[in-house]
């Protein structure tokens, strides 16, 4: 029925495209030209139509359709790294937001001085996961710290992983509750109210794959369960597709290291202003349209390099 739906919501889209097309050239052929500026609005709008079906049939992979599943973990580079990981998470929710996308944030742990060690979001759309997928991978900043009282250029490092939202009510993957060891503590806050009394944060660990979750970020020991339950769902259905396409060091972001070497794309906010690709060379001067959530030329140019 999911197949169906979007099939035909495919299907109307094209139809009412294609209509849309048909009423212009009737108009374009009455040749009076009083309705020129109307009709070069209206070409205007058509060609940004069909620049964005060009871009999203380019997302015919199993899951692009589906939600997804963000987490983003702060690599080497301390205190600078956490404060990237919350840069990084910003940026992501106003992409987010900007995209027409609802986000909900699952699990959150604060890092000690600033910034945020890891975070996990829910991203909740049609095609989240096929915009999402080339965000995956270590992310590199290169500024002049706050946090250093010489103010010295440093290297940041962060983890984007990015996995398929796989519904608890889907077949495709099954978890035997005798798998499952499951821990509850108390989440951990900045202190005063922030800090619950209760024990409600609740950690999976997979036994057969040792895979640990853990989740806090509601007041209800029984919603965070089923938080931690999406994002475990999430973590084996992409070690279960990983190991179709044996991509594991690819698409389990565990393998990867956030170090040296090893990134995907980096931001340069000095000496110079920079925004740079490694894998498709696309780059862009400005850095601050980046950093707001204008990510999708960087998408598009992925998804074009890897489709050919």
């Amino acid at each position: 029925m999911k197949t169906i739906s979007s099939l035909r919501e495919s299907v109307q889209s094209w139809r009412a495209f294609n209509q849309r097309l048909a009423d212009l050239t009737d108009l374009a052929q009455m040749d009076d030209e009083s309705l020129r500026p109307d009709l070069e609005a209206e070409i205007t709008k058509l060609e940004a139509d069909l620049e964005k079906r060009s871009f999203t049939a380019m997302l015919s992979g199993r899951y692009d359709e589906d939600s997804a599943l963000l987490a983003i973990h702060a690599g080497a580079g301390g205190t600078d790294s956490q404060d990237w990981a919350a840069i990084l998470q910003r940026m992501y929710l106003r992409w987010a937001e900007r995209s027409g996308f609802e986000t909900e944030i699952l699990d959150l742990t604060e890092g000690e001085e600033a910034g945020t060690k890891s975070i996990t979001i829910a991203v909740n759309g049609r095609y989240a996961y096929g915009y999402l997928r080339s965000e995956k991978g270590v992310h590199r900043l290169v500024r002049l710290s706050p946090f250093d009282a010489a103010h010295r250029r440093h290297t940041s490092f962060a983890l984007v992983e990015i996995l398929p939202q796989d519904p608890l009510d889907s077949a495709e993957i099954e978890i035997s509750p005798n798998d499952i060891k499951m821990d509850v503590f108390r989440s951990s806050g900045a202190g005063g109210q922030n800090v619950q009394k209760n024990a409600t944060a609740v950690r999976l660990t997979h036994l057969p794959t040792g895979i640990v979750v853990t989740c806090q970020n509601e007041r209800s020991q029984l919603q965070n369960r089923e938080n931690a339950m999406r994002v475990l769902r999430g973590r084996l259905l992409a070690m279960k597709q990983a190991e179709k396409d044996q991509e594991i060091a690819v698409l389990r972001g565990e393998y990867t290291k956030a170090e040296w070497g090893s990134q995907i794309r980096s931001y340069v906010l000095h000496p110079y202003q920079m925004v740079k690709d490694h894998r498709t060379e696309y780059e862009t001067g400005n850095t601050q349209s980046v950093l707001d959530g204008g990510l999708d030329a960087f998408m598009e140019a992925y998804l074009r390099a890897t489709s050919t």
